[in-house]
Formats: structure tokens, C-alpha cells, sequence
């Protein structure tokens, strides 16, 4: 996953922060370290990871709050969770022009990221020709990665 920049992370805390207060939700410190870890990331984070990475950083952040600010970050639109079929959700941070697509490694977990001009534009058209008005969309491709198969023919 492509990492925001520093000044699109911290311009997306401070969204979420308003957001919060917009929506009668306290801003707190526990708040602030979730989100930071999750919209300065450049991975595709689980709850566990994200734990990691706040008790790494010496935050005592409880497991529930973690959970309830993912959900809020969910909810602000800022961060989209993925159920890849690996037995827990994962997180991503959603900046401006965030539109890509998945492609999912069913033996190692592996997700990698990719965007293609003429899937963006064929899209629509599938969408138009069964009379479908579209408001966002998700492709997620499963299979074997290129270093499981070498792994596998090795």
C-alpha cells in the first residue's frame, strides 16, 4: 500500500478529529494513537498489529478501544476494513484519489495493491448495462502470488 504522505496523514487526523466532534464523539489521546497508526501505515493492518504497533510505541490502549475507534475511523470514511478471509479484519487508511484494487495471496496472506485504467472505465459500463447506479465499488482477487508459486515449483 502506498504510505499518505506526512501532511495527507495528519490532514486525515485532523478530519477525524472534526469528525468526531461533529458527531458529539469525545477526541481523546487512545483516539489520536489508533488513528495515527492506522493512517501512517502502509500495510493493510489487523487489530493485533495495530496493538503491536501502539504497545511498541509505549500507548496503553485498550483492545475495546481499539475496536470502537476502527469502527469510528470505518464510519468517518477515512479508513476501510477488509475481510480478506483470514480470520480478521484489516484496516487501510483511504486518502484522497485512494481508489485500488486487491489482489490477495490465499497460501501467504500477502495483499497487494494495484490500480488498472481500463477496469476504472469498464466498470460503469457493467454497471449501466444491468441498470445499476453505482456509488462506489470493491475488486478483490484471490489466488497464489508470485512468490508462492516459486515457492511451490522451487
Amino acid at each position: 500500500m502506498a504510505r499518505l504522505a506526512s501532511g495527507e496523514a495528519e490532514a486525515l487526523l485532523g478530519s477525524f478529529r472534526e469528525w468526531l466532534r461533529r458527531h458529539g464523539q469525545p477526541v481523546t489521546r487512545q483516539r489520536d494513537q489508533v488513528a495515527a497508526v492506522v493512517l501512517g501505515s502502509t500495510d493493510h493492518l489487523s487489530v493485533e498489529q495495530i496493538q503491536e504497533r501502539l504497545q511498541a510505541q509505549g500507548a496503553t490502549v485498550g483492545l475495546a478501544t481499539v475496536y470502537r475507534t476502527l469502527d469510528l475511523l470505518v464510519q468517518s470514511g477515512m479508513v476501510r476494513g477488509h475481510d480478506f478471509g483470514q480470520r480478521s479484519r484489516r484496516y487501510e487508511p483511504m486518502g484522497p484519489g485512494s481508489v485500488h484494487e486487491h489482489l490477495i495471496c490465499t497460501r501467504c496472506g500477502k495483499v497487494e495493491e494495484f490500480t488498472h485504467e481500463r477496469l476504472e472505465r469498464m466498470l460503469p459500463i457493467i454497471a449501466d448495462e444491468y441498470g445499476f447506479q453505482p456509488d462506489r465499488h470493491r475488486v478483490e482477487i484471490y489466488g497464489v502470488c508470485r512468490e508462492c508459486q516459486r515457492r511451490v515449483l522451487g
